[in-house]
């Protein structure tokens, strides 16, 4: 785990189109440092030096919202950056997404402090600590749900019927994972998009 970062961004704007949102808070968890760190939209800059020295960067929906979302805002391409996205792994593992509340309940008994639609709402009351607060919530559940992963091999879902089932996922990093955590993609390698040089 040295080297990785546990990600999750709130956003403001119309979820049903994608380029209508902008970043309102990101917070990270730095493996590195063991602490957690967030940033609002006018603080980007100190946070991309985070992202510039990851080994892996880890989220949950992160290469399809996240990364694309962040990319407004960055000189590079963060998809070059290796990546794991634990809702991708479930994907391909059960052909269904489940939601990281629904997935950290069944499995860790823990859940989300509230929802996106809630931190648009504090945002346009200039709550922007509580969205920080909320979002660093956020990547400790993500986190939680990753260490699970990485070391049982499994994580849980509940069914309709309320049963908690079992489901095999791979978190283990590829030698050369590429922006995708996919087998055989180029590797990141020496990133300096916004550090001195």
């Amino acid at each position: 785990m040295q080297g990785e970062i546990v990600f999750d961004i709130e956003t403001y704007g119309d979820i049903r189109n994608m380029s209508t949102m902008e970043v309102t808070v990101v917070s990270l968890y730095d493996y590195d440092t063991a602490s957690y760190y967030s940033f609002d939209e006018h603080q980007l800059s100190s946070m991309w030096p985070f992202f510039e020295k990851a080994t892996r960067l880890i989220g949950y929906n992160s290469i399809h919202f996240d990364v694309p979302i962040l990319n407004k805002y960055y000189t590079g391409d963060l998809a070059a950056i290796p990546h794991l996205d634990m809702l991708k792994v479930i994907k391909e593992t059960m052909g269904k997404r489940f939601k990281l509340d629904d997935v950290a309940k069944a499995t860790l008994q823990i859940s989300k402090s509230a929802d996106g639609l809630q931190a648009m709402e504090w945002y346009k009351e200039g709550k922007i600590d509580q969205i920080k607060e909320y979002c660093e919530q956020d990547v400790k559940v993500t986190m939680e749900l990753y260490e699970y992963g990485l070391k049982n091999k499994m994580l849980y879902y509940p069914t309709i019927t309320g049963e908690i089932m079992p489901f095999s996922v791979d978190f283990s990093a590829f030698e050369s994972a590429g922006g995708a955590g996919v087998p055989g993609s180029p590797s990141a390698g020496g990133i300096n998009m916004t550090l001195p040089f």
